[in-house]
């Protein structure tokens, strides 16, 4: 069975709802995957907007996540602690989740959630490392990766 992942609040490409963004509560939306490949060690998640007027931005990064997690909860926030999460720095310079916030009227804004599953049980990368270092970093390591994209317009 291929990798493949999804959200409970919002289709694949259809409009991310506003709680999710940073013009509402600005938390994660809940993430679900299956299809791990066996030989997985530990999994990354990314968001990145390519659509960005800069450039791809990054949103999200959350990596050294168990194999074995299927899933991250609505406003995941990676709070210290056994089961806490290690996150890259976003190009709005926060270490956690920021969602779309597109410029007003530059149009429909496409947010690529990317997982993938390694081949290294952690990734070596600086603690201040950005979004777009950590998926490359990991892209070395990936037996298998998905995509679910959602769209967001102000």
């Amino acid at each position: 069975m291929p990798l493949t992942l999804i959200s409970p609040a919002f289709p694949a490409g259809g409009k991310i709802p506003e709680r999710y963004t940073r013009d509402g509560q600005n938390v994660s939306p809940p993430l679900k995957w299956s299809g791990v490949p066996d030989g997985a060690k530990s999994l990354v998640l990314v968001v990145q907007d390519p659509d960005a007027p800069s450039g791809i931005f990054g949103h999200w990064a959350v990596f050294n996540i168990p194999p074995d997690a299927s899933e991250l909860a609505e406003a995941q926030d990676g709070k210290p602690g056994p089961s806490a999460l290690r996150q890259g720095t976003n190009d709005f310079g926060n270490a956690y989740y920021d969602g779309p916030q597109p410029p007003v009227g530059h149009g429909v804004h496409h947010y690529h959630f990317r997982l993938a599953a390694l081949d290294v049980p952690s990734l070596s990368v600086p603690g201040q490392a950005g979004v777009q270092h950590v998926w490359k970093e990991a892209q070395k390591h990936a037996l298998e990766q998905t995509e679910l994209v959602g769209t967001y317009a102000r």
